[in-house]
């Protein structure tokens, strides 16, 4: 009997894994107040932003996006911000891991003035998932990502996961 419950737990587990998505998660956890950019729209020649990396610090050693401006999220500072980037109307993509921090952070920037602040759907895993180069603090190209934790991991499809 107890195997059949276990076995039943699991299939169980594994139905409800399966119908979980990155859109789901993202809408559980997000307030949809900033818009979302694509992976793919961000990797453009023609797409011109200031990219803005909502993660710690650790995480933005391990591997970012080409020119990346670390602003980290428990330590993020509004006033850092305006001094480096003065012209509120500047088109801004802020990215953490999935998209959640980073809503938040850039949800600040719009509070304060900035007008062209958008999200970068799926973050960083998203970027790595679809192929596209992160690279490492001595700006060196990397296949690993930090992935925050083994509860979000699970949303990294390629690459190196690194805790």
């Amino acid at each position: 009997m107890k195997k059949i419950v276990f076995i039943i737990y699991c299939f169980l587990g594994l139905v409800c894994n399966a119908q979980e998505s990155l859109s789901g998660l993202l809408k559980q956890y997000n307030t949809k107040n900033i818009p979302y950019i694509s992976v793919q729209e961000l990797a453009m020649p023609k797409t011109k932003a200031i990219i803005l990396d909502a993660r710690e610090q650790n995480e933005f050693d391990v591997s970012h996006l080409k020119n990346a401006v670390w602003v980290g999220y428990n330590h993020f500072s509004i006033d850092s911000v305006l001094r480096k980037f003065p012209n509120n109307h500047e088109k801004i993509v802020v990215y953490c891991s999935i998209g959640i921090r980073s809503e938040i952070i850039a949800s600040k920037l719009k509070k304060v003035g900035y007008t062209n602040v958008y999200n970068l759907y799926g973050g960083i895993f998203e970027w790595k998932n679809n192929n596209f180069s992160v690279y490492n603090l001595k700006r060196k190209e990397t296949d690993s990502v930090h992935v925050f934790s083994e509860t979000w991991s699970k949303w990294l499809k390629s690459g190196i996961k690194v805790f």
